[in-house]
């Protein structure tokens, strides 16, 4: 059977590995860190799945926490007004529900179960130089690890990719002991709330290493007020100071954190990243190729909640392309061939996050918001495009297409 490596234990390698394991290929996976050292590690993103991911998980019968973990039931936009009051707040529901599962508990899991069926694990921080040895060894190599120099090896697509900075500061924290929504207790939700021109706060419950918890997610605008976490080190600080911002532009959310507390020591997260597409196929100094996966090639900012639903998609579609590819040759031709499986659906959630990063949203999405607090048709499809992305592209982007549709749903009503 064919021997394949897959350099990097997150969402996308480890599904994609579990996935090529139980049809019979010989997997190693490469990762630089243990199980145990991921699972008592810090907190890594905020890792929201909806209903094709998630459905991705249980075709390779990998969803071990679904019974654990909150059903999330819908998705609610609040728009913040000048003077810190709601402008536009309302609550679509999923037509399936979502989950979120903290991945230091996932990825453990998964590598885990990897290994105890007869997975090779090397715990190794690769360099390209090992790849280049790899190349040469395994039929085919697929780097997942999305920071360092193995992504260098990618370059960047200036066509698919419109931004050359970051544009959000990402700042998270695990917290116990939020109070539920007034609006709708006991009903789960990811509640994003917008702050014109400044930034956005997503608040989303979670399944953590310690139980059932609530992710504080802000992302600020560069230069912004809430542009402030890159100094800080001490977690305490980093849950006063999101508090504190809560506080000040989204008072709605920080009525219900007065009592919250971190879930554990290492329960806060910030960095920024800018988003950025990449060309799929990288070129190791002795001529062989290897091909890239998930936000190695595709790393859209977190701000549509795309990245571990993108990740799923990714190992989904990779998954069926060696199975649909027999026993030829994973060459140049066949890993592009994989990537355009994959960039069919990636291109729409590329396409959304760009443009919900624009620090001003023209009058129609602004009006789309608006209608959706009226009309629960507009709520629910637009709460369910955070599953199926390509959705927009019949309603959102065009003013025309978004006063059409909402003339129709208004003539329903």
């Amino acid at each position: 059977m064919r021997k394949i490596l897959i350099v990097g234990a997150g969402q996308s390698g480890l599904q994609l590995a579990l996935g090529l394991q139980s049809h019979g290929y010989v997997v190693t996976l490469m990762a630089n860190r243990t199980a145990d050292e991921i699972r008592s590690g810090r907190v890594m993103s905020t890792q929201c799945m909806f209903r094709t991911a998630l459905q991705h998980e249980r075709e390779l019968e990998l969803g071990f926490w679904e019974s654990q973990a909150p059903r999330i039931e819908g998705v609610g936009i609040s728009v913040a007004a000048p003077d810190a009051t709601r402008a536009v707040d309302w609550v679509g529901a999923l037509d399936g529900y979502a989950q979120s599962v903290d991945q230091r508990v996932k990825m453990a899991g998964w590598m885990d179960t990897f290994a105890q069926r007869g997975g090779q694990v090397v715990i190794h921080g690769a360099a390209v130089s090992d790849l280049d040895y790899f190349s040469r060894t395994f039929d085919l190599v697929l780097v997942s690890a999305g920071k360092g120099e193995l992504v260098e090896m990618f370059a960047r697509d200036p066509a698919r990719s419109p931004y050359g900075t970051p544009q959000r500061s990402l700042a998270v924290a695990y917290v116990h002991g939020l109070a539920p929504r007034p609006e709708h207790p006991g009903y789960d939700a990811i509640r994003c709330n917008l702050v014109p021109g400044v930034g956005e706060l997503f608040v989303m419950p979670v399944l953590t290493t310690s139980g059932r918890a609530d992710i504080l997610f802000w992302e600020g605008v560069p230069g912004g007020p809430l542009d402030a976490f890159r100094s800080v080190r001490d977690p305490a600080e980093h849950l006063s100071l999101t508090l504190e911002l809560m506080e000040r532009f989204t008072p709605w959310e920080y009525a219900r954190a007065t009592k919250v507390e971190l879930t554990d020591a290492n329960a806060t997260l910030s960095g920024r990243y800018a988003p950025t597409v990449r060309r799929p196929v990288g070129v190791l100094p002795g001529g062989g190729l290897v091909l890239g996966v998930a936000d190695v090639v595709v790393a859209n900012d977190p701000v549509t909640g795309q990245g571990s639903n993108s990740a799923a998609k990714c190992a989904a579609a990779y998954l069926a392309a060696v199975l649909d590819h027999g026993d030829r040759p994973f060459d140049e031709a066949w890993m592009r061939s994989a990537f355009d499986r994959y960039w069919h659906t990636a291109q729409h959630v590329t396409k959304w996050t760009n443009a919900m990063l624009a620090t001003t949203q023209p009058r129609h999405v602004l009006e789309l918001f608006g209608a959706a607090e009226k009309l629960q048709p507009v709520a629910d499809r637009i709460a369910n495009g955070f599953d199926d992305p390509g959705d927009f592209e019949n309603f959102f982007f065009e003013p025309g297409r978004a006063a059409a549709y909402l003339a129709d749903v208004t003539a329903a009503a």
